[in-house]
């Protein structure tokens, strides 16, 4: 998937965040702003946005710019206050449970898109980390509204099972994410250097198994392989010629 093809919506994303906390800030008497902590929320929320444009360029900027990721992140936020802005959190029951859920799912989905192209993560290592970082961001969100909400009114003797209630749908969400990205087909830039089923990389092969040997060059040669294609030609034939005389496999 081309990431540059969300740029567009991404971009549309932070322009409603930034119009709709605007609105906000400007009519912090409506009844749908009225004690919902907006001028925190004008703070947090544009900084979150910007997490991922701020991971790319501390990493360098070598790889193109993540929109899908970024709009995955974005995403929660906007929901979060147009949910306000129309007071759905408080003519709809259902409302607040669902962002629980959605936004987190969206938020580990994300998450689980960064760590599976860049950590090199996969199947049920991939899901695992979703559901942690789901679970951990949804402690944060919970001691925050806490903190902003809760704390010093008559709703603290009450709010632990609301708590209990957004904790796990929130962790349920950042399951499903993660066992939907871990799922998800995934091929490499270059199909050729794919794992192929027994080989050195592929992770179910036992250490014990037969053919090692042939593994290393079956694998480097594919490696050598796509160096040619790349115009790099002598650089491909000496890596590949270089592991096999190393193995003593013949090619």
């Amino acid at each position: 998937m081309n990431p540059s093809r969300w740029l567009v919506p991404a971009l549309v994303a932070k322009a409603a965040l930034v119009g709709l906390l605007g609105l906000a800030v400007a009519f912090p008497e409506w009844d749908r702003f009225a004690d919902k902590a907006m001028g925190a929320r004008a703070v947090a929320y544009p900084a979150a946005a910007l997490l991922v444009a701020l991971i790319w360029a501390v990493r360098g900027r070598a790889k193109p710019f993540p929109w899908d990721v970024d709009l995955l992140v974005t995403a929660p936020f906007v929901i979060d206050v147009a949910g306000n802005a129309v007071d759905l959190y408080d003519s709809v029951g259902w409302f607040d449970d669902a962002c629980h859920f959605g936004n987190w799912a969206l938020l580990c989905a994300a998450a689980g898109i960064a760590l599976r192209r860049w950590g090199g993560l996969r199947s049920w290592k991939l899901a695992v980390c979703c559901a942690g970082i789901g679970a951990a961001a949804a402690i944060v969100w919970e001691v925050a509204e806490y903190g902003l909400f809760i704390l010093d009114t008559p709703e603290a003797t009450t709010a632990y099972r609301d708590t209990i209630g957004d904790l796990v749908l929130g962790l349920t969400g950042a399951v499903v994410a993660g066992v939907a990205v871990a799922a998800a087909p995934t091929r490499s830039v270059d199909q050729r250097l794919d794992v192929v089923p027994g080989d050195l990389l592929d992770e179910r092969r036992g250490s014990g198994d037969a053919d090692a040997g042939q593994d290393v060059v079956r694998s480097d040669v594919a490696a050598g392989r796509a160096l040619r294609a790349e115009g790099d030609l002598a650089r491909g034939e000496d890596h590949g010629e270089q592991v096999v005389q190393g193995s003593g496999v013949r090619q």
